[in-house]
């Protein structure tokens, strides 16, 4: 009984992606649908700013629609994607937040300070990963996103997509390891 109603669906996405090049209003509307509670946790992910996510959210879904014709029919999420991605970097951009790679990046948050919850503190360090780093991590761990497809949505190699996961999750540890330490001396 779901089945038939998630094959239906899925019908009904594909042929929204067969029409969407044709400019139709109602296979966008689809599209937006099904896509947009997605695109618009990754912008928020990426940007850790909900106005700016927000905006991001909207203009990639503008850029959708305007640049419809463009769409080839093959990965219609991965398109999608790449373009959040595209206006994400515009935005990060605008604010010089543009980090690059260097010992600076990992001075350490001082957790003592900070009541707020765990899942705040996660977030946090996720935004100070660098952005090649930051968009393939919350690919993969939030989105759910095989790595081929990472790597078409970040225009790199497969080994360079797995790598950046595998660093940015090294990264990580190493961000919240103090934390770490204080929950378990604290038990």
């Amino acid at each position: 009984m779901f089945g038939n109603k998630h094959k239906a669906e899925e019908k009904e996405v594909q042929k929204a992606i067969e029409q969407l090049n044709k400019g139709s209003a109602e296979a966008f509307h689809i599209l937006y649908e099904k896509y947009r509670n997605n695109i618009y946790k990754f912008c928020l992910r990426m940007l850790n700013n909900v106005e700016q996510a927000e905006d991001a959210f909207q203009e990639t879904f503008l850029k959708i629609y305007e640049h419809s014709s463009e769409f080839k029919g093959e990965n219609f999420s991965a398109w999608a994607y790449k373009i959040a991605r595209n206006t994400c970097l515009n935005y990060l951009r605008a604010k010089k937040e543009f980090i690059s790679y260097n010992d600076e990046f990992y001075e350490q948050i001082d957790y003592q300070k900070q009541d707020v919850a765990l899942s705040e503190l996660i977030k946090k360090a996720i935004a100070q990963l660098p952005i090649p780093f930051r968009e393939a991590l919350i690919l993969r761990e939030y989105e759910d996103l095989p790595y081929q497809e990472i790597a078409n949505i970040l225009n790199i190699d497969l080994s360079l997509a797995k790598i950046r996961v595998h660093r940015s999750r090294l990264i990580l540890r190493k961000i919240l390891e103090p934390l770490k330490k204080e929950i378990y001396e604290s038990r």
